[in-house]
């Protein structure tokens, strides 16, 4: 039985991932900002016979990012999921700039906040793993969210090349269209995304958690996604961010 820290955890992938670690047996740490969702999702979990720990924070703050690093270290997590994120829905440029520290903070700077406390857990007794959930925007050149996608790519990539030979393995998670809350609270329209172009939260956290267990550093799963992942990698920057465009005419 292990125990591990879900972000973002009472909607979306996270609530996905929640549901899914309970089911194979993990207890859980659940966190997120919305107190009532996170009761509601802990009474459900304790129901199904999981010790489940609930840290209501804010990770786009300070005082969330230590309420959430203190728990990892005194609770001694073997799994950390890093799953909190958003979005503004504009491109940069034509964004408020206090809105985009906000996202960098989220974004970045709280999951390396707490990959670091994961890393002083894990490392010592050479065990532990880290999920990571960026996008197949990571890919594309599309504003500040790709940027801090690719940044936490990049980061995960590296990690476990640095400390899987300790016993820590991490995997970033590249999804593609979900069908979440997600696009809804960023106030933007996805109705004209292709029907094949979606996934659900179950093909996206049982194919991490897969991928995971393996040892591999990027997870995409679904083939059309490794597909087009594989072309937004290695495509000409400038065409990457045509198509891109072109199939996605959302916060624009």
């Amino acid at each position: 039985m292990s125990l591990a820290l879900v972000t973002g955890a009472t909607s979306g992938i996270g609530l996905a991932f929640a549901r899914e670690l309970a089911r194979r047996g993990d207890d859980l740490v659940l966190v997120a900002r919305d107190v009532d969702r996170l009761g509601a999702l802990a009474d459900e979990l304790r129901a199904a016979g999981r010790t489940v720990h609930v840290v209501p924070a804010d990770l786009a703050t300070r005082d969330g990012v230590a309420r959430v690093t203190a728990s990892i270290c005194e609770l001694r997590i073997d799994l950390l999921v890093n799953n909190a994120g958003s979005s503004i829905g504009k491109f940069f440029g034509d964004t408020d700039v206090a809105a985009e520290d906000a996202q960098l903070d989220l974004m970045v700077k709280a999951p390396m906040d707490l990959m670091a406390a994961a890393l002083e857990v894990m490392r010592p007794r050479r065990s532990g793993q880290i999920l990571n959930v960026a996008s197949i925007a990571a890919f594309t050149p599309r504003g500040t969210y790709s940027a801090h996608k690719a940044w936490i790519v990049n980061l995960s990539q590296w990690m476990n090349i640095q400390y899987a030979r300790e016993g820590v393995v991490t995997t970033v998670l590249c999804p593609g269209f979900v069908r979440t809350e997600f696009h809804q609270r960023m106030g933007v329209d996805p109705s004209d995304v292709p029907g094949w172009m979606w996934t659900s939260t179950n093909q996206q956290v049982r194919g991490a958690l897969a991928d995971l267990a393996k040892g591999k550093p990027i997870s995409i799963p679904t083939l059309r996604y490794k597909v087009l992942g594989t072309f937004a990698r290695y495509a000409p920057a400038g065409l990457v961010a045509a198509v891109a465009k072109k199939g996605r005419k959302i916060a624009e």
